[in-house]
């Protein structure tokens, strides 16, 4: 057998060199996985996360003899669910022969970006948000009314019901604020009651960017979707995210790849003398949003974010509940993490933008009962009839 290098024995090192690279760098190219908490590696498709769903409470006893009244404390599951991202990148080999410089080491970078653009437009914006996925941080937000019109301004950023104070009123100090790179030159414009600027005090440095202590991050990935919002800040440490471990990298020359939409074959590897590198990333996030003192019911979530100019459209959805033919005050409405408590008529309003919600309705001695919403373009009455338990 001739003395070469070829493709068999070059194959382990080639992954070996790729694999530490995917794994290390998707991080740093994600600002959702920059800011957010990193939890264990998922050894399985789906981990559960215990999240405290209610608060004891204390009473005061009336006179020597009064009685002592008891309370109660739960917890529910959050799931984080591993959804992948898959990338097939195909390589004519002549082109590998020929070049001067290392492709793959040029296209590993790439792919890196590429992942991470994808998880930050998912998480927090729900652009092509996997189905097993629960809300968005735009979404869940929107839904808390911790969203601020006006565009950037001192007011909107720190007034008493700017973007600040919506995070503060959940009991949560901001920690991170992200927005569109466009964002530096309104807040270069932001000037004091003498009209000095706020954020450029010297002409020739730079200029830090920071909101009340809190660092500000500008992804230059392509995720920040400005028809949507200006800015998203909160305490993203409230923000998990865990990576399944079985990351898989490899170098295909024998595979043939086809269009999804037409099934058509676009390449014949072994045919046409090519090779691909296939990438898939999996990984799974959640906003557990634990009961506190100042968000007991956990109907408020630690984010808020500015509209855009033109606000995105959505659709109300109404949820009545009833049992035994009464409505049903105070039942907790769940629509794919966001929650929402039923007023004395026993409805629920939220505003969704297209798509499917799954949703779960309980309440205080009833069984709890379980569906999935449908939004497109109209309103959507939701009638749910708990029965007793």
């Amino acid at each position: 057998m001739p003395n070469v290098i070829d493709r068999s024995r070059a194959e382990a090192l080639i992954r070996e060199q790729v694999v530490p690279t995917i794994f290390q760098d998707a991080p740093k190219n994600s600002t959702v996985m920059q800011l957010g908490r990193k939890l264990p590696n998922m050894t399985s498709k789906q981990t559960r996360v215990p999240v405290l769903s209610m608060l004891p409470l204390a009473y005061w006893v009336n006179g020597d003899t009064g009685f002592k009244q008891t309370s109660r404390q739960a917890w529910e599951n959050v799931y984080l669910t591993a959804a992948e991202l898959a990338v097939i990148v195909p390589i004519p080999e002549a082109v590998l022969a020929d070049a001067d410089f290392d492709i793959l080491g040029e296209v590993t970078p790439r792919v890196n970006e590429a992942v991470g653009m994808r998880v930050d437009q998912a998480v927090l914006f729900g652009i092509n948000r996997p189905a097993e996925w629960q809300n968005d941080i735009i979404t869940a937000a929107r839904q808390a009314g911790n969203n601020v019109s006006g565009g950037i301004t001192y007011d909107t950023l720190m007034g008493a019901d700017g973007l600040l104070s919506k995070v503060e009123n959940c009991g949560y100090a901001v920690d991170g604020v992200v927005a569109a790179m466009t964002a530096k030159a309104s807040l270069r414009g932001i000037k004091d009651e003498n009209g000095h600027p706020l954020y450029t005090k010297d002409m020739q440095g730079a200029t830090p960017y920071a909101l009340d202590g809190a660092p500000m991050f500008f992804p230059e990935n392509g995720s920040f979707d400005t028809s949507v919002a200006r800015m998203v800040t909160g305490n993203f440490k409230q923000l998990v995210y865990a990576i399944r471990q079985d990351i898989d990298v490899k170098i295909l020359d024998q595979a043939v790849i086809q269009d999804p939409a037409t099934k058509e074959i676009v390449f014949n590897l072994a045919q046409q003398d090519m090779i691909a590198l296939r990438v898939t990333f999996r990984m799974g996030w959640a906003l557990p949003n634990p009961a506190t003192r100042l968000n007991d019911g956990r109907v408020n979530v630690p984010f808020a974010y500015i509209e855009a100019a033109t606000a995105y459209t959505t659709q109300s959805v109404t949820f009545t509940v009833k049992s035994a033919s009464k409505a049903v005050e105070g039942a907790a409405v769940n629509v794919n993490g966001s929650i929402k408590k039923t007023g004395a008529d026993g409805t629920a309003v939220f505003d969704l933008r297209a798509g499917d919600y799954p949703y779960s309705v309980q309440a205080d001695g009833c069984r709890p009962t379980t569906g999935t919403v449908t939004v497109a373009d109209a309103a959507v009455p939701v009638a749910v009839t708990l029965a007793k338990a």
